[in-house]
């Protein structure tokens, strides 16, 4: 898959902006602040309907504009495609494939990319919601129709918070909840779907993580992922993902219907609990992916340059489960200012680690940081303008 051209319109900081691609890498130079990192951020919106940087898209229109609009065309064999999105303040956005109207949550089955920014450090330092994210997002590019799997799953534990809210204020016991068991229902056939998807994509991530950290850091250390599960936990008192499963030396994925019968369970023993605290306890909005360095947890153990080299190798490892297994062969890859926190060894290495890929995207401060292999397509940004190429 390639980028041949973008173009923004009251996107960020650009008034207006059009940009060609070359296959292979293509840097984009300037100051901090300049629009550089803007300009990939628009392409990554396309393949994950948000943003890296920030949680609502109308941070990203133009202030004093009412929409922005991001119009590429990606090319895979012989197909071409034009895809846009219009992002507005007072309405729902829109978007178009070839100039028809689709909606935009089809987006990302047009365009598939990879980006890794420094936010990402939180995958290996963060919250588990970060890692659910990063699992999720993955998941729709490989799969579509599981955004709409995860957004009827969201609607469904809204629900029954929102019923279990309205039971402690009435002081209705649990025996007495019969409406309860409906959104039970729903919830466990679609959260052990979603447990299920989660879990096989770990699978797939375990072998390619491993392989990248290798590739990145130039080191024989032992990256290790696995799926802390809350449904197996009978503690409603411990913290999200309080239970390792499945246990063993290799990660084996759970099927949807054991995880099923274990989520059913987890809601009859902890409805008590739930009823309390109005809140659902276990499902896949609490479970977590633990990153391990050398048998120790990375989020405690791991150094600065141990997380971000963790972190880079969960998305370059992202990269190639797509590039496996995705329909649309290679995503594109974006690299947003990684050069600079990397030594000169593992500069050379990441350079090669991606020069396999059919395009990658590279923002950089500082020309000198990036390889010179990287920087025959190179484009300088000023104040959000295309000033040289």
């Amino acid at each position: 898959m390639l980028v041949t051209h973008l173009s923004l319109t009251d996107f960020r900081n650009y008034e207006t902006a059009e940009v060609d691609f070359a296959p292979g890498a293509n840097l984009f130079v300037g100051s901090n602040g300049q629009g550089k990192t803007n300009l990939v951020e628009s392409l990554g919106y396309l393949s994950t309907l948000g943003s890296h940087r920030v949680a609502t898209d109308h941070a990203m229109i133009r202030q004093g504009c009412d929409s922005a609009i991001i119009r590429t065309r990606v090319q895979h064999g012989s197909r071409h495609v034009l895809a846009e999105v219009q992002l507005n303040r007072t309405s729902a956005n829109r978007a178009q494939i070839n100039r028809s109207a689709i909606r935009t949550r089809d987006l990302p089955r047009y365009f598939s990319s990879v980006l890794f920014a420094p936010e990402d450090l939180a995958l290996v330092r963060g919250e588990p919601s970060g890692r659910r994210r990063f699992l999720d997002e993955l998941l729709v590019l490989l799969t579509p129709r599981l955004a709409g799997v995860m957004a009827d799953y969201e609607r469904a534990l809204k629900q029954r918070n929102s019923l279990l809210k309205s039971a402690r204020a009435a002081g209705v016991k649990g025996a007495q909840l019969s409406t309860l068991e409906i959104w039970d229902d729903r919830l466990v056939a679609l959260g052990s779907e979603l447990i299920e998807a989660r879990s096989r994509l770990i699978a797939q991530l375990v072998p390619a993580v491993s392989a990248a950290y290798v590739a990145i850091a130039g080191e024989d250390h032992r990256a290790r992922l696995w799926s802390q599960l809350s449904i197996l936990s009978s503690n409603a008192d411990a913290e999200e993902g309080t239970v390792q499963a499945p246990v063993g030396g290799e990660f084996v994925p759970i099927s949807a219907a054991d995880a099923a019968v274990a989520f059913r369970a987890s809601l009859v023993r902890l409805r008590r609990a739930e009823l309390e605290r109005a809140v659902t306890l276990s499902g896949p909005h609490r479970d977590d992916l633990v990153l391990e360095l050398n048998g120790m947890a990375a989020r405690g153990y791991a150094s600065h340059g141990e997380s971000w080299s963790f972190a880079l190798a969960l998305k370059l490892a992202s990269a190639e489960v797509l590039r496996r297994e995705s329909a649309s062969g290679d995503p594109v890859l974006i690299l947003d200012d990684v050069f600079a926190e990397l030594d000169q060894s593992r500069r050379a290495r990441l350079a090669g680690a991606v020069a396999g890929f059919e395009q990658v995207l590279i923002t950089a401060a500082v020309l000198e940081d990036v390889p010179a292999v990287l920087t025959a397509n190179t484009v300088h940004i000023q104040q959000g303008r295309i000033v040289e190429k």
